[in-house]
């Protein structure tokens, strides 16, 4: 039978090797879309505006296309409740 130590140093030793084998393909897929130049294509095919850093809001996520009452349109005195918004200075 297996001790409990045991199984905690092989599932830890499996999600190491886990992450080098993504780190890996990572580092190779990056240099694969540098190599090519798919990434100006596929920002051009998309329209992207600007980078999406958050996913919590509309005027968090496209912060160039966002004017500054947007965070309040629910209610004036509502509070901020997304964590990202606290990395944001309003304009």
């Amino acid at each position: 039978m297996i001790r409990h130590a045991t199984f905690f140093l092989l599932f830890c030793l499996l999600f190491v090797c886990f992450n080098a084998a993504l780190w890996i393909y990572s580092a190779k897929h990056q240099q694969t879309l540098a190599g090519d130049g798919l990434v100006p294509e596929i920002v051009g095919t998309l329209g992207l505006t600007d980078l999406c850093l958050a996913t919590d809001a509309r005027y968090i996520r496209h912060l160039s296309v966002s004017d500054p009452l947007s965070p309040y349109m629910n209610h004036p005195g509502a509070l901020e409740h997304f964590p990202s918004s606290a990395l944001y200075v309003p304009r």
